[in-house]
C-alpha cells in the first residue's frame, strides 16, 4: 500500500466524529470517521475514497486534496505531506491560503452561539457555523465567484444587509483596500488578479473606489442583516488569524435586545422554512 493510501487512512481514524459534528453513536467498528463519513465532508463518491484508502486511485486533483486536508484537520505540514505523496506540488507560498488550521475549526466549532465564519485574504468564503447560514443563507449553495463576499457586495446590491451611511461607506471603502493589500501581498496569484479584473470591468462602485489607491484593513462595522425572522442588527468583528492569513468574522448582538432574540430563534430554527398560521 502507497504512502498516500496508508496516511489517509490513519488520519481518518484519528478523527472523532464528534470533532467534525457527527454523533458518536454506539457500535462504530472505526474510532474515527467513517469512509462515507469523510466522503460527505470533502465531497467526493465513497467508492472514491475506498479506491484512494487501496492505492487504486491516482493523481487525485489539488482540489480533492485540499478538501480531505480540510476534512481531516490536518495541520499545515500535514496537509503538505498529503499532497506530496499523492504526486502533486503542495500550495504555493505565493498564492492566497485556502487552508483551515484544526484551531481555527475548533473555534468556529465552539461558537455556536454567535454567527462566525472564515475568511481567506480575497474574502472567499471557506468555513461556517450552522447561524451564519440561517443568518445570511447557506453558502454551500454558493459556487465559484459567488463565494466571494467583494462580488457579493458590489454585484448584487449589498446581498440583502442595510447600513447607516458612515458604516456603508466605511465597509466599502475597506473591502476594497484589503483586497488591494492582499493583491500586492499575492502578486503570482491569477485567481485574484482575474476577480479585481473582473469587478473592475463589471461595478463601477467597486472601479472608482479600486482608483484611489487605499491600502487599509477591514475594520469593525455595524449593520442590519434582513433575515428569515425579521431585521437583525449586529456587530460585525474580524480577528485575523496569525501565519495563514485568514479572517475569523464573527456577529454580536447586544444582549437582551430584540436582535439577540432573533438570532436564538434563528438558532432553533437553523435553516428550517418558516411559516406564518
Amino acid at each position: 500500500m502507497s504512502e498516500f493510501a496508508d496516511v489517509l487512512r490513519s488520519w481518518r481514524d484519528r478523527v472523532r466524529p464528534e470533532e467534525v459534528g457527527l454523533p458518536a453513536g454506539a457500535g462504530r467498528r472505526t474510532p474515527g470517521l467513517r469512509r462515507e463519513e469523510l466522503a460527505a465532508l470533502a465531497g467526493v463518491s465513497v467508492d472514491y475514497v475506498v479506491r484512494l484508502e487501496q492505492g487504486r486511485a491516482t493523481n487525485p486533483s489539488p482540489q480533492l486534496l485540499g478538501a480531505l486536508a480540510t476534512a481531516l484537520r490536518l495541520s499545515e505540514a500535514e496537509r503538505d505531506h498529503l499532497f506530496r505523496v499523492a504526486g502533486a506540488a503542495p500550495p504555493s507560498r505565493q498564492l492566497v491560503p485556502r487552508h483551515v488550521p484544526p484551531g481555527v475549526q475548533r473555534i468556529v466549532d465552539r461558537l455556536g452561539d454567535v454567527p462566525i465564519a472564515v475568511f481567506t485574504a480575497t474574502h472567499d468564503i471557506v468555513l461556517w457555523n450552522d447561524l451564519w447560514a440561517a443568518l445570511n443563507g447557506d453558502p454551500s449553495r454558493w459556487t465559484g465567484i459567488e463565494g466571494n463576499l467583494v462580488w457579493r457586495h458590489f454585484v448584487h446590491g449589498h446581498d440583502g444587509v442595510a447600513w447607516d451611511d458612515t458604516h456603508q461607506e466605511d465597509f466599502s471603502s475597506d473591502l476594497v483596500a484589503d483586497l488591494r493589500a492582499a493583491s500586492g501581498r499575492y502578486p503570482a496569484d491569477r485567481d485574484l488578479a482575474a476577480l479585481v479584473a473582473r469587478l473592475r470591468r463589471e461595478s463601477p462602485e467597486f472601479a472608482r473606489r479600486w482608483e484611489t489607491g487605499r491600502i487599509a484593513e477591514h475594520r469593525t462595522s455595524r449593520k442590519v442583516v434582513a433575515s428569515r425572522v425579521g431585521p437583525v442588527e449586529i456587530d460585525c468583528d474580524v480577528l485575523t488569524v496569525p501565519g495563514s492569513d485568514l479572517r475569523i468574522v464573527v456577529y454580536t448582538a447586544v444582549p437582551g435586545s430584540p436582535d439577540a432574540a432573533a438570532l436564538d430563534l434563528l438558532r432553533v430554527t437553523g435553516l428550517q422554512e418558516l411559516h406564518t398560521a
